[in-house]
């Protein structure tokens, strides 16, 4: 099953655009909607769902889990409301978690950056996209300490992104200097480090 930052992806590029499938599969609530709210907003909305947290409550979370799917899902759980309006608990999550802890790196926006490299190798090019790709990559290999992972199998796994670790890295190394590597100089940041993220699991993973 896709995650949540994944399945809202699909929402906005496929749902949205068509008004058929939009009236079919009825609004939801977006990560997009909260970025006009404040941080006191937020935690009313989330109070309004029977769920009552404050800063040291997520940084300790935030501290042990990988996504803010992953902290609010038992919250959902035990949350009184049901259907796609409790969507606004991770959304809440995901956002604060965002605002308030953002060295601390979380699934959903590693999730964001590989897609917004994507976007910008379109518009563009690779220099661009890579530059973003990098800030991914530092965000992975921090995830990878995080959970003890040592397999890009077993990161997918957890993962589920909009995109897999593995053809994400793949695409990182076809768009980001590959032909300089024997050289060692590249014009394309991260070149190197996309190199390396090849090489930063057992080769039985890729």
């Amino acid at each position: 099953m896709l995650s949540w930052v994944a399945m809202e992806r699909i929402y906005e590029r496929e749902v949205l655009p068509d008004a058929k499938l939009r009236q079919q599969a009825g609004e939801r609530p977006l990560r997009a909607h909260a970025k006009r709210l404040t941080d006191g907003e937020l935690l009313a909305k989330l109070r309004s769902f029977g769920v009552e947290i404050d800063r040291a409550w997520l940084e300790q979370k935030c501290e042990q889990a990988l996504s803010a799917q992953e902290v609010a899902g038992p919250l959902m759980d035990q949350s009184r409301s049901r259907g796609q309006e409790s969507d606004w608990i991770w959304i809440c999550v995901a956002t604060l978690w965002r605002r308030w802890f953002p060295e601390q790196p979380s699934f959903e926006d590693l999730d964001d950056k590989m897609q917004a490299g994507y976007e910008m190798l379109k518009s563009s090019g690779a220099v661009a996209a890579c530059r973003i790709w990098l800030e991914a990559w530092k965000d992975v290999q921090r995830l990878l300490d995080k959970a003890g992972i040592e397999s890009i199998e077993e990161f997918d796994d957890r993962f589920r992104g909009t995109q897999s670790l593995f053809n994400w890295i793949q695409d990182w190394r076809a768009n980001c200097g590959m032909r300089d590597w024997t050289t060692g100089s590249s014009s394309v940041p991260g070149s190197h480090c996309a190199k390396k993220g090849c090489g930063a699991f057992h080769p039985t993973t890729l």
